[in-house]
């Protein structure tokens, strides 16, 4: 059975970008949010395999959100993505409990690694 990822990013195009590469590669799309607020309700209702999730969003920041799922489930496996120059947001998400990032704009090759790596 492939992995599920949860992809959550506010912009549609950044999700239709991650959504292609997991979906050439192999991966099941569990589904998408906008918002980290969404993401937390979807991550309990879908209990995907792993969570891509952006950092800066409208009603609840991706590390935020990182912070609810993790008192969900505190065997969440979520990769941050990060545009250039917030590497302080990233600490702060490692910290809450993220297990790896990736930067925008995305590289496919960098994508599968960090996920790959999150579910080993």
């Amino acid at each position: 059975m492939p992995n599920s990822v949860l992809i959550v990013d506010d912009a549609a195009f950044m999700r239709m970008m991650l959504k292609d590469i997991l979906t050439k590669n192999g991966f099941e799309v569990a589904g998408e949010a906008e918002n980290g607020a969404i993401a937390v309700e979807k991550y309990k209702e879908l209990k995907p395999d792993l969570v891509t999730m952006d950092i800066t969003m409208p009603e609840m920041d991706g590390i935020t959100a990182v912070k609810e799922i993790m008192k969900i489930d505190s065997r969440a496996k979520i990769v941050m993505c990060s545009a250039m120059g917030q590497q302080a947001m990233v600490i702060d998400a490692i910290q809450a409990g993220a297990r790896d990032f990736i930067v925008k704009p995305f590289q496919p090759e960098r994508v599968l690694e960090a996920i790959q790596k999150a579910l080993a």
